[in-house]
């Protein structure tokens, strides 16, 4: 009977070790591809937007993405963005100290971003899923490319500004950027990590916002011939909005603006400066998502699992 008792509890153990090693093993995998979706606020910087040089607080859109990953060094994961943006600025928000507010421009865009970026983890990310860290900080950077197409509101309505050449420029409707930022993520389980991560764009365009120069007087003569000649009248119109130079009935007032030689203002940035990259927009997006790591048995052992009775969470 003794000896019976110490053959049941030996193979009890046996067993439930054997079993545990089996659990275990079916988490031993590491799998290199995983896909995340994200959203969070954006924020634009450029001529209608100054958060550092005046008080004129937080002012956020909304952006949607979602990206592919690629585990290929210890600490490093190549990465592939697809993201959907808004961004927005006016003076009706600006600091009296800016001197923006007579100006009276605003603008909205909505665009798609695509990049490829490259991401550094604090701590090892090549290893057994089950053995990811639960807490990882990272670092990133990128190149990538995004349309532009500004619009303002005028009269009710929102009118396309890149065709109309407010600045006498025909500026490009696809935008280089360099993403880079900072992340941390949560290992929540086996397949899924939770993350926050902030991103600043920076771009080698500062017509994002449709402005660039400081006031019109480089091409007011060329904005008033089409006023003038009708072929193009909003092109002065929607470049030259503030109330002073304006006719009663809203219109532009022709008379004041030429002989003004062209002081309507357009740019917020010091007249001064030729550097054109001196005052390249910008945009920042702070989102929150989820990354799922693929695997053979995804889907069987943590989304769903079929029993007889039907489909049940895991």
């Amino acid at each position: 009977m003794h000896k019976f008792f110490l053959f049941a509890v030996f193979f009890l153990l046996f067993l439930s070790t054997e079993i545990l090693a089996q659990s275990m093993y079916r988490f031993r995998f590491e799998e290199p591809w995983s896909f995340s979706l994200q959203a969070g606020p954006s924020q634009y910087f450029g001529d209608l937007y100054a958060l550092w040089q005046y008080s004129e607080g937080i002012q956020p859109d909304y952006n949607g993405a979602m990206s592919a990953r690629y585990t290929f060094g210890t600490n490093l994961k190549a990465r592939v963005d697809l993201t959907y943006y808004q961004i927005s600025g006016q003076d009706v928000k600006a600091d009296p100290r800016s001197g923006r507010i007579p100006r009276d421009l605003n603008f909205r865009s909505r665009n798609w971003e695509a990049a490829f970026l490259v991401e550094y983890y604090y701590k090892p990310v090549k290893v057994y899923n089950i053995t990811r860290e639960f807490i990882n900080p990272y670092v990133f950077f990128g190149v990538g490319a995004s349309t532009s197409n500004p619009r303002t509101l005028y009269r009710e309505e929102w009118v396309d500004l890149r065709p109309l050449r407010t600045e006498n420029e025909l500026y490009a409707n696809r935008v280089m950027v360099f993403p880079m930022g900072l992340g941390m993520k949560y290992k929540v389980n086996v397949y899924m990590d939770f993350f926050i991560e902030g991103n600043y764009r920076f771009t080698l365009s500062d017509y994002m916002d449709d402005i660039s120069t400081f006031n019109i007087s480089g091409y007011y003569e060329e904005l008033i011939a089409d006023y003038v000649s009708g072929e193009n009248p909003d092109r002065l119109r929607l470049s030259v909005r503030q109330p002073r130079y304006l006719l009663p009935n809203g219109e532009p007032n022709v008379e004041l603006i030429r002989n003004s030689r062209g002081a309507p203002r357009r740019g917020s940035g010091d007249p001064r400066l030729d550097e054109p990259e001196a005052r390249y927009d910008g945009y920042f997006t702070l989102n929150f998502g989820a990354e799922i790591y693929f695997s053979q048995d995804i889907w069987d052992n943590w989304i769903f699992r079929y029993r007889g009775r039907g489909f049940r969470f895991w």
